[in-house]
């Protein structure tokens, strides 16, 4: 039997989902058409918009319909770059971001951008007078609104506060936090003039239940941003290309979805998530959690197993049929120590020494366990091995 605790990665598609991504896409026609069945598909296009827009708290033309959460980053900090006022060429942005953000912004500090780095606390929490302390003259500032390794949750609303205060553009990546916390864009904004503040917030699909190659950037309505895919008009000119009317409407579902049940969901998941980080701490004496153990989303539990090294442990698990992760899934068969966990002061034995099991819809104690089951065997098996456990 398997035992799936990888939901951080993705989480199964819902049948709802499906169900409306197969309905619209018996819809023939392309939405940017003139014609009836053209038309057809832009009215469900647009509904499938406003849908969105009531979900993430915005304005249906706010809505940027993308192939998911590195798109919609990219999209933000490139496109944010792009259109910066002259004289500005610093990026802020914290130690322990994904890899989506990390890379583009490395790319851009190619192109002679200025990296003012963030230091994150032991919790992987961004240090939020840093952060404020960084943004002066800043062309852009970008942040977690929880981080995807250790589960911690940022103050977003101060993040967007302290960027509105320095007339910084702020893009906040809430890709981990969708469908866990309460996302509301026009209230993170609060009263900032529209190119100021936080102008971008980045989510995606898979993580709520839709298909995997949908997602959105929020972005407010005249924030300066330069389109980074060209050859049309689509959604403000922001992104070009026929638009996926069936991932919209699954997207929209999923959300919809997702936001009725996130309180209830959240007080399950919580409660299987310590029964696990409780069983773990109690089979493996050695073992710690990483993040903040209070603000932190529902489903994550975040363990450092000292002397154990993470691959081996992850393979074990996996031959038991529990499925986790040393990490974002994004660096997945990359072997190579978290950063996350090295910008919580670990050192790189600590960071190829972690898993992280993420709990979701699906998710029943049987697979709390499961894993409760098999995690000292497995343990004391992976201890020794390899890098981590070599003196």
């Amino acid at each position: 039997m398997q035992h799936y605790l990888d939901h951080a990665a993705t989480t199964p598609m819902r049948p709802e989902a499906r169900e409306a991504w197969l309905e619209a896409s018996a819809i023939v026609g392309n939405a940017s058409s003139t014609h009836g069945a053209g038309q057809d598909a832009r009215r469900l296009l647009e509904e499938s918009r406003e849908r969105s827009a009531a979900v993430l708290g915005c304005d249906p033309i706010e809505v940027v319909f993308t192939s998911g959460g590195t798109e919609s980053i990219n999209l933000a900090l490139q496109g944010l770059w792009q259109a910066r006022p002259a004289g500005t060429d610093a990026i802020v942005m914290p130690d322990a971001e994904h890899h989506a953000t990390m890379d583009t912004v490395e790319a851009l500090v190619a192109a002679g951008a200025v990296l003012r780095a963030v230091p994150v606390f032991r919790t992987a929490a961004i240090d939020e007078r840093q952060f404020a302390a960084q943004l002066p003259g800043a062309a852009l500032a970008t942040a977690l609104v929880a981080n995807n390794e250790a589960g911690t949750v940022n103050d977003a609303a101060a993040l967007a506060a302290a960027s509105a205060s320095a007339a910084v553009p702020l893009h906040l990546d809430a890709v981990s936090a969708l469908g866990h916390l309460p996302l509301s864009f026009r209230t993170l904004r609060a009263d900032a003039p529209d190119a100021v503040g936080l102008v971008a917030m980045s989510v995606a699909g898979h993580k709520v239940g839709a298909p995997v190659g949908v997602g959105a950037l929020v972005t407010a309505r005249t924030a300066r941003l330069a389109a980074i895919l060209r050859g049309g008009a689509q959604q403000r000119g922001l992104r070009a290309g026929t638009q996926d009317v069936s991932g919209a409407a699954a997207f929209a579902t999923a959300l919809e979805l997702a936001d009725a049940e996130r309180e209830a969901e959240g007080t399950r998941l919580s409660a299987m998530r310590d029964r696990l980080i409780d069983g773990i701490l109690a089979r493996v004496p050695t073992a710690e959690v990483l993040g903040d153990r209070i603000e932190r989303l529902p489903g994550n539990a975040h363990i450092l197993f000292p002397g154990a090294v993470g691959e081996s442990l992850l393979f074990l698990l996996d031959m038991a049929g529990i499925a986790a992760s040393t990490g974002s899934a994004c660096q997945a068969g990359v072997a190579e120590p978290s950063h996350v966990v090295m910008a919580m002061g670990r050192s790189e034995q600590d960071a190829r020494s972690v898993l992280r099991f993420s709990l979701g819809r699906t998710s029943t104690e049987g697979d709390v366990d499961a894993v409760l089951a098999t995690i000292a065997d497995a343990c004391a098996r992976a201890s020794g091995s390899g890098p981590a456990g070599r003196s």
